[in-house]
Parts: structure tokens; C-alpha cells; sequence
């Protein structure tokens, strides 16, 4: 596996923290660039301060303790929240090039993230009904250790996943994490898996052709469209 990626698509790591007012600003200027043939895409992987994140299906019942600062994201879903610790990756592609299939991008994109886990010992899934990337935890319960949610604006993608590293867990009290209240959120740490940021990114990085390759095939029928804020 390669962790070239094609010339039209940037590539960005950041290793200190974007505020994300800011990286929500600038994704959402480089969306509009891309889509006016101005910008390479971009594939952007980074971390955030504390903050929680509003979906346009946000329910003010799910803010249980805004301790940090709450931020209305502009994409589907509920409340999210961000951290350090967390590895977010927010993919801005241009669909219109490719197979304008956004079930089948979310469907790549999730599997882009579970085959990178998969890579630290890590199974995780899918559930039907249950928006994110799922795995067993420590109690033997599923639990969440990653989220998947996309917006796309003139056929080009804006938003990705985000990973739990090592977050502080208990963050996600705070808010009922994109409207699921009966399972955990869980991490790699907690699951007794070490990984830093740059460790994460040279094996996401190492799918990515993998990743570019699943966007060209026919979507599986049984892929869901996701909603879920990342």
C-alpha cells in the first residue's frame, strides 16, 4: 500500500491544535474553491480544542453540560464532540469527478477508517441504526471510537471522521453523542492500544489509494447514507 496521494489532492497535517471556528471557515472557503476549479482537494488531518459541535438535527435536550464552547456546524446530525487526543480528518473531494455517489463515499470513507484500526489490532465495524465507526470495549459492550459524517455542496465533500487516540472520555458527558444514549464511547488508549497522531496518520495515509480506488466502485446495497457530524 502507497501513501502517495495523487497531485490534485493537498495533503495537510497539522501537529498543533486549529480552533474550529477556524478550520470550519477555511473548509468551507476551500469547499467553494474546489468546486470553482480554483484548489486542489485537500485531505486535512488535525486536532481540536475542547468543543462541542451542532448538527442541524441537534435536539437542545441532548446538551447536557455545554462546559466548553458549542458551535453550530452547519452539516447533518446531532451534537459531537471534539478534543485533543482525537484525530480528525476532514476529506473535501470533488464527487463530480468521480462516481457522484455520496452513499458510496461515506461507505469508503468508513472503511477507510476500520481497515486503518484493523492495522493496530483494532476490529470495528458497522451498525445498521447506529451512525459511527463501532468496536467491542473493555466491558465486552460496543461501544463508539470514531465518527463518520459528510456534507456536500456542488457534488464536493466537506467534513470526514474523527478517531479517539486518547481524548478525555469523559468529555462526552456533555452531551448525548450524536443522539445515542444507550452505548458507550470508547478509545484506543482504553482499549490498551498506544497510538500518537503521526503513528495514526502514516497508517491512514498508507490506505489512502485503497481508500481514492473504493470511490470509483458501485456503492454496496446494503450502504446507508450517514448524517453523523465529523
Amino acid at each position: 500500500m502507497s501513501s502517495q496521494l495523487p497531485e490534485t489532492i493537498e495533503l495537510r497535517q497539522e501537529q498543533g491544535r486549529v480552533p474550529y471556528r477556524a478550520a470550519l471557515a477555511e473548509m468551507t472557503a476551500r469547499n467553494a474553491a474546489i468546486a470553482a476549479g480554483t484548489a486542489r482537494e485537500l485531505i486535512w488531518l488535525l486536532e481540536h480544542p475542547p468543543v462541542y459541535t451542532a448538527g442541524t438535527s441537534a435536539a437542545a435536550a441532548e446538551l447536557l453540560d455545554p462546559r466548553f464552547e458549542v458551535v453550530e456546524a452547519g452539516r447533518g446530525g446531532r451534537y459531537t464532540y471534539h478534543g485533543p487526543g482525537q484525530r480528525i480528518g476532514y476529506v473535501l473531494l470533488d464527487l463530480g469527478k468521480r462516481s457522484r455517489d455520496v452513499r458510496g463515499f461515506v461507505h469508503a470513507l468508513e472503511g477507510w477508517v476500520i481497515d486503518t484500526l484493523a492495522d493496530f489490532g483494532v476490529e470495528s465495524f458497522r451498525r445498521d441504526g447506529r451512525i459511527g465507526i463501532w468496536t467491542t470495549d473493555i466491558d465486552v459492550r460496543e461501544a463508539k471510537i470514531g465518527a463518520i459524517g459528510v456534507r456536500v455542496r456542488r457534488w464536493v465533500t466537506m467534513h470526514g471522521f474523527s478517531v479517539n487516540l486518547s481524548p478525555d472520555l469523559s468529555h462526552f458527558a456533555g452531551i448525548v453523542p450524536c443522539g445515542i444514549e444507550e452505548f458507550g464511547v470508547t478509545s484506543l488508549a482504553r482499549l490498551g492500544v498506544s497510538v500518537d497522531p503521526p503513528t495514526w496518520d502514516a497508517a491512514l495515509l498508507a490506505r489512502a489509494e485503497d481508500f481514492l480506488a473504493a470511490l470509483d466502485r458501485p456503492c454496496p446495497d446494503n450502504a446507508r447514507p450517514n448524517e453523523e457530524p465529523a
